[in-house]
């Protein structure tokens, strides 16, 4: 902490989402104290968050918790907050990997990790999960450069590469040990590479799959079937009781439109994402991989090399995926997952939370001093 009622902390575009980034050490050590805090900085709860840095939806309302790592594969520890937007709510029970792509430079920003004079990779533990990934981005001179020619879907402009790599990861790429379920009547392949996802053919839920995020979020009876599915599939998957949280994400699949692999839909978890989230995205690819998965007769995956090119709507996302079956008939495996995101830095300095709630003061009595009726 900086001082009463101020904040050290930077803004980031992290892939197709944006969030606050802050050191743990700048923040209250105990969770509740910290999560009241963070949900006065972002404007929460408030559909506007007019009052924070909030931007009013759930990709820009998002928090980076960054510290150096105690873990000898690790150089820092990344911990993703998912923010409410109108609700007083902070959860940890999911990653973030589009806000994981501002990790890195962020890091070096703040003299947790020794820039090199060209490039810097920077190993990172996820903290929701104990995961690892590295980050390789360009810092010319010992300095994050954030320009550059990369491009990606959901973001305008080109900004600097920042080339993440996902080390295979030790749960089962199938939560349930089925390549399919069926799960409310739906015929359904749940995966986890990363993040946990139902795969859901469009057409099971009588849709096409091309809709636009706002017509799928106003069907209610869609909205209806999706929490049905998400409800049992949670449980199936292992996850417990998913009510109040927003794993597993659902991904519609439909035929590619532009020359990608699959068309995807995604709801966090009823919102339709404009985009789609890295790791979600990761799972996606994975899952279409994996014989006799709801993707066969829908996904093209025979394209060169490992790249798998996941369309969504404001473009796409590509994935490099490997997927090999196992030993002896045993489970498919995933042996490699990257992708290219960028990050851009908005702001660095100080955030001034909203001051925390007041205590109402009681009301004086009615009327005089003798408490008699005022007229």
């Amino acid at each position: 902490m900086t001082g009463a009622g101020e904040v050290r902390c930077a803004l980031l575009r992290g892939g197709t989402s944006k969030g606050a980034y802050f050191l743990a050490q700048d923040l209250p050590a105990d969770r509740a104290d910290r999560d009241d805090l963070l949900l006065r900085v972002m404007g929460s709860p408030d559909p506007r968050q007019i009052d924070g840095l909030g931007g009013a939806h759930p990709l820009t309302s998002k928090v980076a918790v960054v510290s150096g790592s105690d873990d000898p594969e690790a150089d820092v520890d990344y911990l993703f907050l998912q923010v409410a937007v109108d609700r007083p709510e902070v959860t940890d029970r999911q990653n973030c990997g589009n806000i994981l792509a501002g990790v890195g430079p962020f890091a070096v920003e703040r003299g947790l990790v020794a820039p090199g004079d060209e490039e810097t990779t920077v190993r990172i533990r996820m903290r929701n999960t104990g995961e690892l990934a590295v980050a390789r981005f360009p810092t010319p001179g010992g300095r994050v450069d954030y320009m550059g020619t990369a491009e990606i879907s959901g973001v305008p402009g080109t900004a600097a590469p920042v080339v993440i790599e996902f080390p295979p990861g030790t749960g089962p790429l199938l939560p349930t040990g089925r390549v399919r379920d069926v799960v409310a009547g739906t015929e359904v392949t749940c995966v986890d590479n990363g993040m946990p996802v139902v795969l859901i053919p469009a057409a099971a839920l009588g849709v096409t799959g091309y809709e636009t995020p706002k017509d799928l979020e106003e069907d209610l009876g869609l909205a209806d079937r999706l929490r049905e599915i998400r409800l049992a599939a949670g449980k199936l998957m292992g996850l417990g009781d998913v009510e109040g949280t927003t794993i597993p994400k659902l991904s519609l699949l439909a035929p590619p439109r532009d020359g990608g692999a699959v068309m995807t839909r995604t709801f966090i978890p009823v919102r339709c994402h404009t985009s789609i989230g890295v790791l979600g995205a990761a799972s996606v690819a994975a899952g279409l991989l994996v014989p006799g998965g709801v993707g066969e007769g829908i996904a093209d995956t025979g394209g060169p090399g490992d790249r798998i090119r996941v369309e969504h709507p404001t473009g796409f996302l590509d994935i490099e995926t490997r997927v090999e079956a196992g030993a002896d008939g045993a489970a498919p495996v995933v042996r490699r997952t990257a992708v290219v995101r960028t990050a851009r830095k908005i702001f660095d300095g100080t955030v001034f939370p909203r001051p925390p709630a007041a205590i109402p003061t009681p009301a004086p009595p009615l009327g005089g001093n003798d408490g008699s009726a005022s007229r």
